[in-house]
């Protein structure tokens, strides 16, 4: 990630708010109400002792120090004077964030203020935790696969082909499967210098973890694309790219709110590979821009 991205979406406090989302559903019901408790109140958090946030949240000294190793710190410590860092920022005249939470009754143009924020914030979360390291080595297997197979169910299906359709108009050989049967059975004819990535929100799909196994067990380069870094799925992955997702709601479950931050890493897998192959990549997209310019064009009348 380099400095000026950093500096965007990198910040102590961009960074942990980014983590606490991301986490939280992985942690126990304990660890969730200190996590809760830094995010929504950083400044007051931050002038605790473990003991103190340890009474103010009902848990106990480890259950502060565990949570605080789970969102990346060594110790609460370096909790602390990450909260400091955020309450600093927060004091210095930053707007207040909006409230998302989207109501059945309201006019349409809160409907939008209110998406148009949340879809910034998960972007702005998925390209903070984003692993950019294990994003250049998919980025590298992709670039010189043979074949790659994508997998997804319903909206992350979406992506899938999204995926698949971007490779393709840069000539590489890409396939999406929604079909689970038809996934699998593609799947085990996956060999080394294959890739194969499953896109799962929860990571615990299982019709897109059965064709990323068999992948995995018949040698193939295989990346899981998801939003729980410690899901079932990640267990057949060589590569974990963690996605964010905004706060789910009875009008957008995570299903629908997922899609924003799976879209962004399937652009920069994109991007990354059209970068590695670019003497081939950039004719390619050339000819098939040309192939259907002429049904973009107006008619004469």
């Amino acid at each position: 990630m380099t400095q000026d991205v950093k500096e965007i979406f990198g910040s102590p406090g961009g960074s942990l708010a980014a983590k606490v989302r991301t986490l939280a559903p992985t942690m126990t019901r304990s660890m969730q109400r200190v996590a809760e408790a830094v995010a929504s109140d950083p400044a007051g958090c931050a002038a605790l002792t473990v003991t103190g946030l340890a009474e103010l949240t009902g848990t106990s000294e480890a259950t502060v120090v565990r949570t605080a190793r789970i969102l990346g710190y060594p110790g609460y410590r370096d909790l602390r004077l990450a909260l400091a860092g955020l309450a600093a920022q927060q004091q210095s005249g930053r707007a207040p964030a909006i409230t998302t939470d989207i109501a059945v009754d309201d006019p349409i143009a809160d409907v939008v203020t209110k998406l148009a924020y949340e879809e910034q914030q998960t972007l702005a979360d998925t390209a903070a935790g984003l692993d950019t390291v294990q994003l250049a080595a998919a980025v590298g297997a992709l670039a010189g696969a043979r074949r790659t197979d994508v997998y997804g169910i319903g909206a992350s299906g979406l992506v899938a082909q999204d995926l698949t359709q971007k490779l393709l108009r840069i000539g590489l050989i890409a396939h999406a499967h929604s079909d689970p049967h038809l996934a699998v059975t593609n799947a085990v004819q996956l060999r080394s210098g294959d890739v194969a990535i499953a896109i799962t929100h929860s990571g615990s799909t299982g019709d897109v973890i059965e064709p990323l196994r068999a992948a995995f067990e018949h040698g193939a380069t295989t990346v899981a694309i998801t939003g729980r870094p410690d899901s079932p799925v990640t267990q057949y992955a060589d590569h974990v790219l963690t996605t964010s997702t905004s706060r789910e709601s009875e009008l957008r479950p995570a299903a629908m709110s997922s899609r924003t931050s799976q879209l962004l890493v399937v652009d920069c897998l994109f991007v990354g590979v059209a970068q590695r192959t670019y003497e081939t990549a950039a004719p390619a997209l050339a000819a098939s821009y040309e192939a259907l310019a002429h049904r973009h064009r107006t008619s004469p009348r």
